[in-house]
């Protein structure tokens, strides 16, 4: 797709859920759905009434440079990802985020959508360019005073803000500097400034993220000869490494940066504040639910996978030995003190996820084996989405049973589908295969909290279509449609779907 430089905003299309809103209608129709649910004593064909526990928390997300645009307003310099886009061929049509959603001078209207939704939390990113562009020193009043301005616009309307503080756009200038994320002098930076960010937000923003899914600014992102990639990864720097071993010492140099973030934002942050982050676990699904398969998938979780080098080190204090034992003399070089930082105690868990493997018990080091999808697997539009909404369940079951963290409070920040979506002649953007992701990714959810397991909340990914990195403005993600030639916004059908369980807090 080509480049969008229109910063027109259309008219919000109406959903059929305002509609029926303005008639007085949707009362009507949420009371009698709920009694027909409810007469499931007198009614054998009545569906479960699957209810999320009062206080559970339904919300949306975005980031920064996927949606902002005004890429070189207000002393904002670039990022990693704006050179990342200036290279033909690296992104989809050689798109970029320059205008985005134009969400920069269109804030007031998107978060007029998000409440008329029904949502009370709204997670976003704050850009580090847009702070301090040169990446360290000093601060940009007015990017910050953008911010103030978003945060003060989502209050008014009663919205509570959970605000990542990384999102991937590292400042280009630290990237000239040292090489960005391959150097530890990047954390120093990180935390100074996630300081300056929460001194001057921190009394308009309670939840704090530090990093969005090291698994994917660093592991796609980097690579190294012999790794992934085919030595060309897809994801901003871009860079082959000489080593594997220095692609792992960058992924610690990423952990790190998060640690002194945690640190950093509990020395600034007022009272009742909490911090923690943001990661993609990777999640395996039992093939069978017997108790070989399960505990294969538990190892699988720790060792298996990038978790072992991630979330592990993080929420335990040490690498999985398994894990190192098989990166052998690629394993990074950790510095006395490192693994303290890394493993700074944090308020929960933000579990990013979207598929799942299948694994089953095998004789090797692991006791697992990860299976592949057969030809013909259900697939969303993107590639590597495959419909396996149990993520959810096991993905949370797994950080207490696999990491010993029962103790550990999660909330699914991220989790959707992607779909090639148009509007129809009648005006409605029809994405029922979305709906159908979402209802059962729900129910895997319930089942998790049904159980006991400590899921507190779900964000939807995302709030709207937008820059999908790599794939540009293919492949779209969100529950509301934007024309990017235009900049009008029209909620889909999984808008007004995903705005009726949260009114009756339940699966529907």
């Amino acid at each position: 797709m080509s480049e969008h430089h229109s910063t027109q905003s259309g008219p919000v299309g109406p959903s059929r859920r305002e509609f029926l809103l303005a008639a007085g209608l949707l009362g009507v129709t949420a009371a009698a759905s709920t009694a027909l649910v409810g007469c499931s004593d007198s009614n054998e064909f009545a569906a479960p009434l699957q209810e999320f526990p009062q206080g559970f928390t339904w919300g949306v997300g975005t980031s920064a440079y996927q949606i902002e645009g005004a890429y070189n307003v207000a002393g904002r310099k670039p990022s990693v990802w704006d050179t990342f886009c200036r290279i033909p061929g690296k992104v989809l049509g050689d798109a970029t985020g320059d205008v985005a959603c134009d969400h920069y001078n269109l804030y007031p209207s998107d978060v007029a959508l998000i409440a008329a939704l029904g949502v009370k939390h709204y997670r976003l990113s704050i850009a580090w360019p847009r702070i301090i562009p040169g990446g360290r020193g000093k601060v940009n009043e007015q990017g910050v005073d953008f911010y103030k301005r978003l945060l003060d616009e989502l209050e008014a309307h009663g919205i509570t803000a959970h605000a990542t503080l990384f999102h991937w756009d590292t400042p280009q200038a630290l990237q000239d500097k040292y090489r960005g994320w391959e150097s530890r002098e990047i954390a120093g930076d990180f935390a100074d400034y996630c300081t300056a960010t929460v001194d001057r937000l921190g009394d308009r923003v309670k939840h704090w993220y530090t990093t969005n899914e090291i698994r994917s600014f660093v592991h796609t992102a980097y690579t190294y000869p012999g790794g992934p990639f085919d030595g060309a990864p897809p994801f901003a720097p871009g860079i082959e490494l000489a080593s594997e071993q220095a692609f792992w010492q960058t992924s610690h140099n990423a952990l790190l940066a998060q640690g002194m973030g945690v640190q950093a934002v509990r020395a600034s942050a007022s009272r009742g504040s909490t911090v923690t982050l943001v990661e993609d676990s990777v999640t395996y699904v039992p093939l069978t639910e017997t108790a070989e398969d399960i505990e294969a998938t538990a190892k699988a979780f720790r060792s298996m996978s990038p978790n072992g080098g991630i979330i592990v080190p993080i929420l335990t204090g040490e690498y999985d030995p398994i894990f190192l034992e098989n990166l052998g003399a690629s394993a990074p070089k950790i510095r006395a003190g490192d693994m303290e930082i890394i493993s700074t105690p944090i308020d929960g868990f933000g579990f990013n996820t979207y598929s799942a493997s299948y694994v089953r018990a095998a004789e090797n080091n692991i006791g697992a084996e990860e299976l592949p999808f057969p030809e013909g697997y259900p697939t969303y539009q993107s590639s590597w989405l495959k419909f396996a909404p149990d993520t959810v369940y096991w993905g949370v079951r797994m950080f207490t049973e696999s990491l010993g963290r029962d103790d550990l409070k999660i909330v699914v920040t991220e989790s959707g589908a992607s779909q090639p979506d148009a509007i129809d002649a009648d005006g409605e953007v029809m994405d029922t295969g979305r709906v159908m992701y979402l209802r059962e990714t729900l129910k895997s959810a319930h089942r998790a909290i049904e159980e006991g397991y400590p899921l507190e909340g779900f964000f939807v990914w995302s709030f709207m279509d937008n820059f999908e990195w790599a794939n540009g403005y293919v492949e779209r993600f969100g529950i509301t449609y934007v024309d990017f030639d235009t900049q009008k916004r029209t909620p889909k059908e999984s808008y007004d779907w995903f705005g009726e369980v949260v009114a009756q807090n339940r699966v529907l």
